[in-house]
């Protein structure tokens, strides 16, 4: 848990102790808290940095208006915005993925979702004054790499377009 109020860090500790109590499994949610850590921040933007840094599987933003940090979110499996958005609706019903990236992957990685079974084409298409701009960087690249292959399909072309 990352704050800028130390009031609210304390309130959550304790109401963590409170209801561990309750639950069937709580050996379990007791081993799994030993790797928890509630950290306290100057700002809220540095909560946001730190939490982009860690980009956890979940991320909660409970405050007063979690919506104007939305922009700032770069890594995060799922993002539950508000108080009543907790991980347990995202997990059963409110429609987004629980098979999401954990261990810092929504660095790189976004949780599965339709868009994980859709097929994607890339196409490209390079106009002849694309060619004399990226040309020469092309060629210093393809070269870099020993492609002449690749070097020389992007020269071939650079000629032609010189000679006219």
């Amino acid at each position: 848990m990352l704050t800028n109020y130390p009031e609210l860090l304390k309130s959550v500790k304790s109401e963590i102790d409170n209801q561990v109590t309750l639950l069937l499994r709580k050996d379990i949610a007791l081993k799994a808290l030993e790797h928890s850590k509630l950290i306290m921040l100057s700002t809220l933007d540095d909560c946001i940095d730190f939490s982009n840094l860690y980009a956890p599987e979940h991320l909660i933003i409970n405050t007063a208006d979690a919506n104007s940090l939305v922009g700032k979110v770069k890594n995060a499996g799922s993002v539950f915005l508000g108080n009543f958005s907790c991980e347990s609706a995202g997990d059963y019903a409110s429609g987004t993925n629980h098979t999401l990236p954990t261990n810092g992957f929504a660095k790189n990685y976004s949780g599965v979702s339709v868009d994980s079974f859709v097929k994607k084409i890339t196409f490209q298409e390079i106009s002849a004054e694309g060619m004399i701009n990226l040309g020469p960087t092309i060629e210093l690249m393809a070269e870099a790499e020993s492609l002449t292959g690749h070097k020389n399909a992007v020269s071939v072309r650079l000629k032609n377009l010189k000679n006219g």
